[in-house]
């Protein structure tokens, strides 16, 4: 198998950390490739041109992450992400939800950010700015509720990588990708719960470039 990412995309950090947490480092390796140009060798492989993109051992193309996860966490017969069906399913599922919607929105934002100044759009700007200061103010609620308390979850990593450590304080390094988005500041308990978290390999392992 093998594994199609961009090192800065959040979506191809959670399939890696995924990797990471399952122990499948030595059977999926991960290539990076050049995406959203016009001759994009990704398009040979996978025609969306999205990554993350697996191709397994019989050639089958899996793209979006979500689908990536599960499929992986399945591979060894063992999986430790899938949700119970129990009393706490729905609130699992809505929590993961929700951190998607953030990581949604945080990665529209950031690829304005990306174009040249001139192209750039005030309005999604804007609205994405508005959107991430809300989603922030609500998980700082529900990490300090317990929600992303308890074993570990794709709702928990996927968190982790939505505040990537380019935003992480303890790298000293400058917000600049997003700077209007000091997420920290008055946000204590998604901080802490941030930087605990970072320490796990898997998140550390998966730090993207800074640019």
């Amino acid at each position: 198998m093998k594994l199609y990412v961009t090192l800065t995309s959040p979506f191809s950090r959670l399939v890696r950390a995924v990797i990471i947490e399952k122990k499948l480092q030595d059977r999926i390796p991960v290539t990076p490739i050049q995406t959203r140009t016009p001759d994009s060798p990704l398009y040979a492989i996978n025609p969306s041109g999205r990554v993350p993109t697996l191709v397994t051992d019989d050639g089958v193309i899996f793209e979006d992450s979500q689908v990536i996860c599960a499929y992986l966490d399945h591979l060894d017969g063992a999986p430790i992400f899938d949700i119970p069906y129990d009393e706490n399913r729905w609130s699992t599922l809505r929590l993961e939800a929700k951190v998607r919607s953030m990581l949604d929105g945080i990665s529209v934002w950031g690829r304005e950010f990306l174009r040249p100044v001139d192209e750039r759009s005030p309005t999604i700007i804007d609205h994405e700015t508005a959107r991430a200061h809300r989603m922030a103010d609500s998980l700082d609620k529900d990490v300090a509720d317990g929600l992303f308390d308890g074993p570990l979850s794709i709702a928990q990593l996927m968190l982790a990588c939505t505040l990537p450590p380019y935003w992480h304080a303890k790298l000293d390094v400058r917000e600049d990708r997003l700077p209007k988005f000091q997420w920290r500041s008055e946000r204590c308990n998604l901080s802490v719960w941030v930087d605990r978290f970072s320490e796990r390999p898997s998140i550390q392992e998966t730090i993207p470039p800074a640019h």
